[in-house]
């Protein structure tokens, strides 16, 4: 079975979402090898569905780049990349599972959890 993706930036310094902020996502073999799936920039609520339309089980990657949207604000920030790695369960049977993973960020911290 297969897994829908969806994030969702906020930038927290600001109290709001956080519009074009590049999005790529990736995923890792067992060999190692990190394969690119698919980019986007998040819309003006911060929102982005990624990949494909359904995600196989396994590791995946997404990596945001914060430093780029903090810069286009000109605002110094510490962390350039953001990249939270995770795993995609098979689903039971007739499921198509829905994950989200949102990002908190501000120019000096961030934080993220598995959202529903």
């Amino acid at each position: 079975m297969t897994t829908h993706l969806t994030t969702h930036v906020l930038d927290a310094s600001r109290g709001m979402p956080a519009r074009a902020v590049s999005v790529a996502l990736a995923r890792l073999h067992d060999s190692g090898e990190v394969a690119h799936i698919a980019d986007g920039l998040t819309d003006d609520d911060g929102r982005l569905a990624l990949g494909p339309a359904l995600l196989d089980p396994g590791t995946y990657m997404i990596t945001f780049a914060t430093g780029a949207y903090f810069d286009a604000q000109q605002v110094e920030a510490f962390y350039p990349l953001v990249t939270v790695s995770f795993t995609v369960a098979p689903a039971g049977e007739g499921e198509t599972p829905h994950l989200h993973v949102p990002l908190l960020l501000s120019p000096f911290a961030y934080s993220t959890y598995r959202g529903s």
